[in-house]
């Protein structure tokens, strides 16, 4: 886990957060500015730049990468006016996985009363445990304790007991492809405080308390992978993340339809249906992106290219949840964020082949730029924004200086954190 340098602007009035999500396909940095008194942050900088450096989640080009993630900044430093060098950051990549893990402490002191520091005894317990020489921990999510016989408890501290139990998910990853990217984003000229999954940080940005309680999951379909995210009682239950995403059906309409990826993403947005129950396939479409012969086709031939990946994306989601028990099982749902749910009718799909609720999950709330992150593609970067918030890894606006406590900042967070 990385450690995070605190700093605060002197004065109550403003504090800027930093997200930066380095996709598949894309980089997006956003900036937010936090105003007392405000329950968000506003959105005053929004930075995109592709990239080719990424495959599926993971550098396989350390100087696209680079350059990718500092045209993205560059352009969030020239909308907000805020020079940008620290941000929370997104990880991805299918050498993520997941576990739960158990930690078991004495209360240490004599009248048994449990203190902050059995807490954090009792979480590195949990995390004690064996792992490859080639991966590391990522994120510890703490779900729930036991004190002696009293199970499911929230917050143990001051109350009293023997033993101190704590269920906690712990996410992983490849210490190769982590220190790839770290090493990109630092030559970017970038700090980082914090590395989040993708589908936690979409999950920050989109779900409400009440969804989280009852259970939902976050499907985010991005570019080179699908990041999931199963929530339940308000916790992290499971994550995973799938070699597959949207950009496999971009790919799949360039073979089919004999055209560059850029045309295959137009008609990919403009043409195709994810879910096709209540069209006719037998309707004439006259493509205005090809040329030559091919220009009219039946919605069929077109449709045919793109449904099998779909139906596989989905396939190996409802895998996922039924590893956990959970297929059909999600009062909540499941919330669609990413570029991939940018295609129209997705919500359709993904209820007739989940068999569960299903809405798109797109930033609300937010003041600024908003007509910018309006769009499911942007939940991630948001999210990473407000982890980067709750975190405390402020910057300074221009002018201000560095004074006041770490204490200030934590009632402060209080104020406006769910």
């Amino acid at each position: 886990m990385k450690k995070l340098a605190l700093k605060m602007a002197a004065g109550p009035t403003e504090q800027i957060y930093i997200g930066l999500d380095v996709g598949s396909t894309k980089v997006c940095c956003i900036v937010g500015l936090h105003e007392e008194g405000s329950a968000k942050p506003s959105v005053i900088g929004v930075g995109v730049a592709p990239t080719s450096g990424m495959r599926k989640g993971v550098v396989v080009d350390v100087d696209e990468t680079v350059s990718s993630i500092t045209a993205a900044v560059d352009e969030a430093e020239r909308i907000s006016g805020i020079a940008i060098d620290r941000a929370t950051i997104s990880i991805d990549g299918a050498h993520i996985q997941s576990l739960n893990s158990k930690g078991v402490i004495a209360v240490g002191r004599a009248d048994n009363e449990i203190s902050i520091d059995d807490l954090i005894r009792v979480e590195e317990a949990a995390t004690a445990i064996q792992l490859p020489p080639n991966r590391e921990i990522l994120q510890v999510f703490p779900r729930s304790y036991a004190v002696d016989s009293q199970s499911n408890i929230k917050d143990p501290v001051g109350m009293n007991g023997v033993r101190l139990e704590v269920e906690s998910h712990i996410i992983t990853g490849a210490t190769p492809a982590i220190k790839n990217l770290d090493r990109s984003i630092y030559q970017a000229g970038i700090e980082i405080q914090g590395q989040v999954l993708v589908a936690l940080a979409a999950g920050r940005a989109v779900l409400t308390k009440r969804q989280k309680e009852l259970g939902v999951a976050v499907i985010d379909i991005g570019g080179g992978t699908t990041g999931i995210a199963v929530y339940e009682e308000g916790d992290v239950l499971y994550s995973s993340v799938l070699p597959i995403g949207a950009g496999h059906i971009t790919n799949d309409l360039a073979i089919g339809l004999k055209t560059d990826i850029d045309v295959a993403e137009k008609i990919k947005l403009k043409y195709v249906r994810a879910h096709t129950a209540r069209l006719n396939l037998n309707e004439k479409i006259r493509i205005e992106e090809l040329d030559g012969d091919d220009t009219v086709m039946t919605r069929r031939d077109l449709q045919r290219i793109a449904d099998a990946r779909l139906e596989e994306i989905f396939s190996l989601v409802r895998g996922e949840l039924k590893k956990i028990g959970k297929d059909h099982l999600l009062p909540g749902g499941v919330v669609i964020t990413g570029g991939g749910a940018k295609m129209v009718g997705i919500e359709e799909l993904a209820k007739e082949l989940l068999q569960l609720p299903a809405v798109v999950g797109k930033p609300e709330g937010f003041t600024g730029i908003v007509d910018r992150v309006n769009d499911p593609a942007f939940a991630a970067p948001i999210g990473l924004m407000l982890e980067n918030m709750t975190l405390g890894a402020t910057h300074s606006t221009p002018g201000a200086g560095i004074g006041q406590t770490v204490d200030k900042i934590k009632g402060i967070f209080k104020n406006f954190l769910p």
